[in-house]
């Protein structure tokens, strides 16, 4: 059996296949972003799926595509723990751009993804490589959930949010400063607390305020995130996340305005990586 996952900070899709590729289970966990979420509470999230406790011994491979993923330590930490729980898997953890690319292409482009985080890597046809490291919420991860997330709240507390936005912001979120500092400097996940204010603005009739927020973030990002690749002018660009299947329109026309080719805008990247990994079962049973 096979166990395949897409992971985020918010949540984690996960599929079990059986040895002939059909679908034997779909379940979620809990974010298990290693760069953000300690080891202890990584653990927890796994044992406590009841579907994974059940057929946690017959699974021999677990494919682990995840936010945090990038770098060594955070892999390191996470590979152990799923090592330890499905103690008959081959187990790897790949950082959640190879999803993306999995997902959406099998020739060369440009793969973006804007969810709670963001990134950006450029596939050759065979690898995947990363232009930047990510270096996670705090610095990076522009036109993110938690980018915009940010940017919302300052907008509010700085009083730039038109009077009419900033009513409904009020009426959706606890902004009492002590909760919002609380979350923000004590709390395990952060970057899931800012992500979730920017809800807001797919979740409410857009106007100019909100198009303005939105077209701002995708412009820094594609400055910093896509048009750092020399390899731009020549393969098309593709987007993975809510953050860009909701964002669709304001993508479409930053993209123009920088004379980008657009490619596949996906919202979840799962169902592409379960027909990679049919197809990668294929080969390997020939």
């Amino acid at each position: 059996m096979i166990l395949i996952a897409d992971g985020g900070s918010t949540k984690a899709d996960w599929i079990l296949l059986d040895d002939k590729g059909e679908i034997i289970l779909k379940t979620r966990t809990a974010g298990l972003n290693p760069a953000v979420f300690p080891g202890e509470l990584l653990q927890a999230r796994i044992e406590e799926n009841e579907d994974f406790q059940f057929h946690k011994e017959k699974i021999t491979n677990v494919y682990f595509y995840g936010a945090g993923c990038g770098t060594k330590k955070p892999t390191a930490l996470l590979k152990s723990i799923f090592e330890s729980f499905f103690i008959n898997a081959i187990v790897e953890v790949k950082e959640d751009t190879y999803a993306a690319t999995y997902a959406v292409t099998t020739e060369p482009g440009i793969v973006c993804i804007l969810g709670t985080g963001s990134n950006s890597s450029y596939f050759d046809g065979k690898d995947v490589i990363n232009g930047v490291p990510s270096l996670g919420f705090i610095l990076m991860d522009e036109a993110s959930g938690n980018y915009f997330g940010k940017r919302l709240i300052r907008d509010y507390f700085y009083k730039r949010m038109p009077k009419r936005s900033a009513k409904k912001f009020e009426s959706h979120f606890d902004l009492d400063p002590d909760v919002i500092k609380r979350n923000v400097y004590k709390e395990t996940n952060p970057n899931t607390y800012l992500a979730h204010f920017a809800e807001f603005i797919f979740r409410n009739e857009r106007n100019a305020y909100s198009n303005k927020v939105l077209e701002k973030g995708i412009n820094v990002f594609f400055k910093t995130r896509v048009l750092t690749y020399k390899e731009v002018k020549d393969v098309p660009v593709h987007f993975v996340g809510s953050i860009a299947f909701f964002s669709k329109d304001i993508i479409e026309k930053v993209a123009k305005k920088h004379d980008v080719k657009l490619g596949t805008i996906l919202r979840r990247p799962i169902d592409g990586l379960i027909q990679y990994h049919r197809e990668k079962l294929k080969l390997e049973q020939v």
